[in-house]
């Protein structure tokens, strides 16, 4: 049998630990803006995974696990374990698991799932690895990585090839493409009258953002990848003023760097509509594209191979969402992204992992760690 073979063997008798382990993770509420549960994950993070270098931020704290191996380029495997759910969610979602292995709980699938698949994988080859491993837990990826995208960046320069433990795609597929996103800010300045009496006086606010709203919406190009929504936005106080100001913030979705910058300049090249009306544009992209390139198509074949060593047919897709893998990926790191458990529902009410899975998630990871 195969590395991969034989981790799933000694893995499937022990499902049980593993979603123990999964329960033990999810009933740490650990939401983005949750300072004490965070803090209370990364304690059971060095519980787990043993001394790791701590990187305090404002945000909270990002660990650095190092295991060595046997040749000079390193991998690295990237983590989160902030989710979006707020502290709470856990009276109203309780981990639970039913007779057909779903459990559910807020945060299972994106991404504590992935922390228990590591672990498990890591446990099995830690002393076989091909290549030194840089684990890196960060706690903000749900919120844009602000604080950790230096730190990914510095971690996975000069590596091989990166792991992004994220959940994956319908069926256990992986990804090798996301989009790139974005968030920009549009600010209106007009200025107040009264609606009544003088309306002609004044410079509606609210008037120029609908032109506003309605180009940038004209940016728009399916056949690309690339959406623009508005979706949100305020503006004006009172009924009968004219409004004064109004902003709108626009996400923005991108497939390539190229049409990132493409619309960008769209974007920033607009210009008010009404006479005296003023526009202020700021913001941009905060994840580049995570782009397709030969090498993470070569290493997408070498884990479908590994996959099917142990009988599983392992597909390959994209998706519209951001990880760090983007982060990788855009400086030149070969990134095989959504290693995480099987399931469905990430950010959802029907959020859940098939516990089943496992098993061969782990093993499917530990013969990437020592045959890539």
């Amino acid at each position: 049998m195969s590395l991969a073979a034989d981790v799933r063997a000694e893995l499937e008798p022990r499902r049980g630990e593993m979603i123990s382990l999964l329960q033990r993770l999810v009933e740490i509420e650990s939401p983005s803006d949750d300072r004490a549960g965070l803090d209370r994950f990364a304690d059971a993070l060095r519980d787990l995974f043993g001394s790791a270098q701590e990187h305090s931020t404002d945000q909270g704290r990002h660990l650095l696990l190092e295991a060595p191996g046997d040749d000079k380029q390193h991998a690295v495997a990237l983590c989160h374990y902030d989710t979006v759910w707020p502290k709470g969610t856990l009276e109203r979602i309780p981990f639970s698991v039913d007779e057909q292995g779903v459990a559910r709980g807020p945060g299972c699938f994106d991404m504590k799932a992935g922390i228990v698949v590591l672990y498990y994988a890591l446990g099995a080859v830690r002393q076989r690895l091909k290549r030194p491993l840089r684990v890196l837990f960060t706690c903000d990826e749900e919120v844009g990585s602000p604080t950790s995208r230096a730190l990914i960046e510095d971690t996975a320069r000069g590596a091989s090839v990166a792991y992004v433990l994220e959940s994956p795609l319908p069926g256990g597929t992986l990804k090798t493409a996301r989009k790139g996103t974005g968030d920009y800010l549009v600010r209106i300045q007009g200025r107040a009258a009264h609606a009544g009496v003088e309306p002609q006086k004044g410079i509606s606010a609210t008037h120029e953002l609908a032109h506003q709203i309605m180009a940038l919406h004209a940016l728009n190009d399916y056949e690309r990848g690339t959406t623009v929504n508005v979706g949100v936005v305020h503006a004006g106080t009172r009924p009968n003023v004219v409004a004064a100001e109004a902003e709108a913030l626009v996400d923005v979705r991108v497939s390539t760097l190229a049409e990132a910058d493409r619309l960008d300049a769209a974007i920033r090249s607009l210009a008010p509509l009404l006479a005296g009306a003023q526009l202020e544009i700021t913001g941009g992209l905060n994840r580049p594209p995570m782009e397709r390139s030969a090498a993470m198509a070569e290493l997408f074949r070498r884990a479908q191979a590994i996959a099917a060593s142990m009988g599983v047919e392992l597909q390959e897709g994209s998706t519209g969402g951001g990880s760090d893998g983007n982060f990788t990926a855009a400086i030149g790191v070969p990134t095989l992204d959504g290693l995480g458990a099987e399931g469905e529902g990430a950010h959802a009410a029907h959020e859940h992992v098939l516990t089943d899975s496992l098993p061969r998630r782990a093993a499917l990871l530990a013969g990437l760690l020592v045959e890539v």
